[in-house]
């Protein structure tokens, strides 16, 4: 990597001209672009565009309304800066050539589709501005381990959406701490996809859930929390129709490389969303609604070299792979035309059947496309104290935290079932479930690399959730990415997700963790924890929910 900061050594860096002085606060450079990849024609004149768009991680497209900041965002700065280049992170000099996310360098060559906002010209991150992107991200705070169950419901609480319940924790926040809840953080988008997804979220329309639900105190057990969110008997039909239903083989060639062609060749593209830029490492960042992501596909992780699988065409566009390891465990997974998992069971090799994602039937067309299930759903109330909603690894000092902590609850009722594709892109879901911040593993800017020297800090996580899957072979974990608000926002997404990939195969191949048991996802500078725009290594890390409750049935256990 790189000696200066640029770092961010992905395959897909780019050169960037150090492009320099930021002083607006626009957001998101969108130069960066290396993968070179398919993407290359992507122009990049067209770099005053003054885009004008909340840097947040969802593309403002235009910068309409600026986003406004959901709830406490700072304000959106001024935003404008557009062709100033990114460089962000480090100081402007170096024209690092990396699109090292995190890292400074703007590229010469803007990819004209940039994430956010669309701005197409390099917009360049204010360096330290701030700009109004993250707008009040998370705080988090030592852990105490409070079961949730009881000491959560006081009504005194209700903070309003993603506040910290206030006198809850005594440990007082930082001063730039923002919101603890990352939907409190999202800015408003135009289309359909993000509503008001809780942070300002009137509370009234979200037809599903009265008032007094949002009052509730917060479930004591997964099965609590799903009530009548799964039927028993419609759970087992359906796993039955998955091993049993009759599909046409698939030719996918012999090696890895042309497995993983073939693969993309199989993905269709969705109607409803515009590619921005592909990364060569099988990375895409696509926009949708105006909301911008970065998607990956986990089968090169979960396929070992000493696996056999192979794949069946299933009616409506599907497509099923099933992985049969050297231990006799099949692994069978379900996608749909775009390459969403939309089921999977593990078959030990006594037989028993454990489903890790559950898309119920009636749903499996209304996945096909994208719309944020935070429209229907009030704002979150937190009634728990922050240190009970987010373990922080610095705070530990017993390794069996992370088991009691992890095997806690929901911290509201789950109202039914979410694909892995609506977990990882809605905040709002995602906050129903606790979160670990992993800040003990350190990221250099712009590198997605854990040190030899980390692996160990992994170590008792790890035995925490392999305890946890001695108990319930079928938990799912996501482990999320995120870097600070310095350099591309299109490259800090990239580098966000390659930084969670790098955590999930340090779990798997250093301590054993089934990699089909973890699902990664980044988030480049969308949900920062410090509210800054300069560097910040605590901006630069890797969190862990436990999402099993938001995916699979309890019924399904063991």
């Amino acid at each position: 990597m790189p000696a200066e900061p640029p770092i961010e050594t992905p395959e897909d860096m780019e050169s960037a001209p150090a492009m320099e002085e930021p002083t607006q606060p626009e957001s998101e450079a969108a130069p960066e672009e290396v993968p070179a990849e398919t993407e290359a024609p992507e122009e990049q004149a067209p770099t005053p565009i003054e885009p004008e768009a909340e840097e947040e991680a969802p593309p403002a497209e235009d910068a309409p309304a600026e986003d406004e900041p959901a709830e406490s965002e700072p304000e959106a700065a001024p935003k404008e800066a557009p062709a100033e280049t990114e460089a962000s992170e480090e100081p402007a000099p170096s024209p690092p050539e990396d699109e090292a996310a995190e890292e400074p360098a703007s590229t010469a060559e803007p990819p004209a589709t940039e994430t956010e906002k669309t701005a197409p010209t390099a917009g360049e991150r204010p360096e330290a501005e701030g700009e109004a992107v993250p707008q009040a991200p998370e705080t988090t705070e030592p852990a105490d381990d409070k079961r949730p169950a009881t000491d959560a419901g006081e009504p005194q609480e209700e903070p309003e959406a993603g506040a910290l319940p206030e006198q809850q924790d005594s440990e007082p926040l930082p001063e730039n701490a923002a919101p603890v809840l990352d939907s409190a953080k999202e800015p408003e988008a135009d289309g359909e996809a993000q509503p008001r997804s809780e942070t300002e979220a009137p509370e009234a329309d979200s037809g599903e859930a009265p008032a007094e639900a949002r009052r509730a105190p917060p479930p004591e057990s997964d099965a609590e929390a799903q009530a009548d969110a799964v039927n028993a008997e419609t759970l087992r039909t359906e796993i039955r129709n998955i091993l049993e239903e009759q599909g046409q083989r698939i030719e996918m060639g012999a090696t890895r490389e042309e497995r993983s062609e073939r693969r993309r060749e199989l993905r269709q593209r969705r109607e409803d969303a515009e590619v921005v830029r592909e990364f060569n490492d099988n990375r895409t960042i696509i926009q949708i609604n105006n909301q911008v992501f970065v998607e990956s596909q986990d089968s090169d992780r979960l396929i070992r070299d000493d696996d056999e699988v192979f794949y069946e065409e299933l009616p409506r566009g599907r497509v099923r792979e099933v992985v049969t390891r050297p231990n006799g465990v099949r692994l069978i997974t379900v996608r749909n035309r775009y390459g969403d998992v939309i089921r999977r069971v593990r078959i030990a090799p006594d037989g028993r059947e454990q489903v890790l994602v559950f898309v119920p039937d009636e749903r499996l067309d209304t996945v096909d496309r994208w719309r944020d299930p935070a429209r229907d759903l009030p704002p979150l109330r937190l009634t728990i104290p922050v240190s009970d909603y987010i373990l922080e690894a610095e705070q530990v000092e017993d390794p069996d935290r992370y088991y009691t902590f992890l095997e806690k609850p929901p911290v509201e009722r789950v109202r039914r079932m979410y694909s892995l594709e609506e977990v990882k892109r809605s905040a709002r879901v995602r906050d129903m479930v606790r979160r670990v911040d992993l800040d003990t593993i350190e990221f250099a800017f712009g590198s997605a690399d854990i040190e030899e020297s980390e692996i160990d800090e992994l170590e008792a996580i790890a035995t925490a959730i392999e305890r946890m899957l001695d108990e319930n072979p079928a938990e799912t974990f996501l482990i999320e990415g995120h870097t600070d608000a310095v350099g591309s926002d299109l490259a800090n997404l990239a580098l966000s997700d390659r930084r969670a990939e790098s955590v999930a195969r340090a779990l798997t191949d250093v301590f054993g963790i089934p990699p089909e048991n973890l699902v990664t996802q980044g988030y480049g500078e969308r949900y920062l924890k410090i509210d800054t725009q300069e560097r910040e290594r605590e901006n630069r890390r890797v969190a862990l929910r436990r999402i099993t409750p938001l995916v699979a049935p309890v019924a399904s256990a063991n």
